[in-house]
């Protein structure tokens, strides 16, 4: 089987297109069209553009040679009954093979390893406990990245880029929070709804990597909200991201600290304690309401009393930016690579472009900002230069 021919079978496979439909769609029968894909018959370049058109991809994705096409597309649509793929989940699904697609063609391009990710131990799930082993999990992967016991968590996405977790955000339905999906030969990868406030992007990273570590192997697909009761899996991946997130002994800390100062703790206080651990009031006040530490269904009555929450916020000091920070639509890793690329005329800057989803113009002056920043922070002294004192030391 050629690299064309291998593309071809995951492209079709991945936009849920039958061998004989693909046939029909360009007047063959299916056996020639059988011999196309084992890569026994020249496919015709009139065809490869009907199949590009029919698989909702593009040719020059179809003849890319250098990287196995990721078959993330077709386990994910697997794991979905066909009742669920709607509400945009097919085309968060093609966006994330792409995305991945296009990462491991940059890897090959700059003839870089793939950074794999730091493997959390296996759970044993039959005895999973959801009151004590989320909490337990997420201290000790807090610990393992390199996080305190009470300390919010900052850079979280940069953080998970750094040890192999791969996350995108862009535009999705807005029903659909996240998906995940492990990668055989690249690694676990996470796409998130651009769409969503700052603080729920956040929230479903955590949400995600909690699948990471519960069951790694299985893709899947998180909406907003559910009229079913949730598996085992996804009541972990909640209870893990309450505890990832918003540490027990940490917001535990904040709570009497606010209480120690002024005698009570007031909704002011829960909304500097959701500004200071990243995560929405309604996060936060949840969490406190399962400490046991305010009245339950604080949340509930707040929700109720129809106060904007931004209006909380502005009450409580804490200012909102005048420009929101921008997100793009790669890991760091990634961008580096397409830049590194570019420069060294592996790729030609029509391919940079695409590979960063932006015009010609927007991806040349990327390119360059990141340059001026790497100027900008050179040490200028040589690192070979001795450190020793020199009058002090022994003869």
């Amino acid at each position: 089987m050629t690299a064309l021919s291998a593309r071809l079978v995951a492209a079709r496979k991945a936009a849920g297109v039958s061998q004989l439909d693909a046939a029909r769609h360009i007047s063959i029968s299916r056996p020639t069209y059988i011999a196309i894909e084992k890569g026994e018959r020249d496919v015709k370049p009139g065809e490869l553009v009907a199949l590009a058109a029919l698989f909702n991809t593009s040719v020059s994705r179809l003849i890319r040679q250098d990287t196995a096409p990721p078959m993330i597309a077709p386990h994910l649509r697997g794991e979905i009954p066909q009742a669920s793929q709607e509400a945009g989940v097919s085309e968060a699904i093609d966006k994330l093979a792409e995305f991945v697609d296009d990462y491991q063609f940059l890897l090959e391009k700059n003839h870089v390893r793939l950074v794999q990710a730091m493997m959390p131990p296996n759970i044993d799930r039959s005895a999973a406990d959801l009151d004590a082993l989320p909490a337990r999990v997420a201290q000790y992967e807090r610990s393992r990245l390199g996080f305190g016991e009470r300390e919010p968590i900052g850079d979280l996405r940069k953080t998970l880029d750094e040890v192999g977790v791969h996350v995108f955000v862009d535009a999705l339905n807005s029903k659909l929070a996240g998906l995940y999906s492990y990668a055989p030969g690249f690694g676990y990868c996470i796409l998130v709804n651009r769409l969503h406030p700052r603080e729920r992007m956040r929230w479903t990273i955590a949400h995600e990597y909690g699948h990471f570590v519960f069951d790694r192997d299985k893709p899947g697909v998180d909406y907003l909200s559910s009229g079913e009761r949730k598996p085992l899996s996804e009541r972990f991946a909640d209870a893990f991201a309450y505890n990832f997130l918003m540490p027990a002994e940490g917001v535990r800390r904040q709570f009497e600290d606010a209480k120690a100062r002024a005698g009570d703790v007031n909704v002011a206080d829960v909304c500097r304690m959701a500004d200071f651990y990243g995560v929405s009031m309604m996060a936060m006040t949840l969490r406190m309401e399962k400490l046991r530490l305010i009245r339950s269904g604080t949340w509930d009555f707040l929700k109720d009393s129809g106060v904007r929450v931004s209006d909380m916020k502005r009450e409580a000091g804490i200012a909102e930016p005048d420009q929101k920070p921008h997100i793009d639509t790669f890991p760091e890793r990634y961008l580096l690579l397409a830049i590194q690329a570019w420069n060294n005329e592996e790729i030609t800057t029509a391919q940079f472009a695409k590979l960063l989803r932006r015009s010609p113009i927007k991806a040349r002056e990327l390119a360059e900002k990141r340059s001026l920043l790497d100027e900008e922070g050179l040490i200028q002294f040589k690192l070979n230069a001795s450190v020793l004192d020199r009058n002090n030391a022994p003869a």
